[in-house]
């Protein structure tokens, strides 16, 4: 998968959960939830819909490795190629 879609699609998943993110103010290597500032029930959602968009099963132990926004685009590119 190409990573610019990814990206894209991930934030505009992100922004459904946070429509106040300003995308360009986002670092994509700090964490995550500190900089969107979403709680645990939001950061749930934004995983389901993960889930939901590209078929990724990502199991709760795996929780952890998704800190930053790299993170989260690294994981999915393993998962999605």
């Amino acid at each position: 998968m190409n990573p610019e879609p990814l990206s894209t699609t991930v934030m505009n998943l992100l922004r459904a959960i946070a429509p106040e993110l300003e995308p360009d103010t986002l670092d994509p290597a700090r964490p995550l939830r500190s900089q969107v500032d979403l709680d645990s029930m939001d950061w749930l959602n934004f995983l389901v819909s993960l889930h939901e968009h590209f078929g990724v099963t990502i199991p709760e132990t795996d929780y952890a490795r998704l800190v930053s926004f790299n993170d989260v685009l690294d994981y999915l590119a393993g998962k999605t190629a």
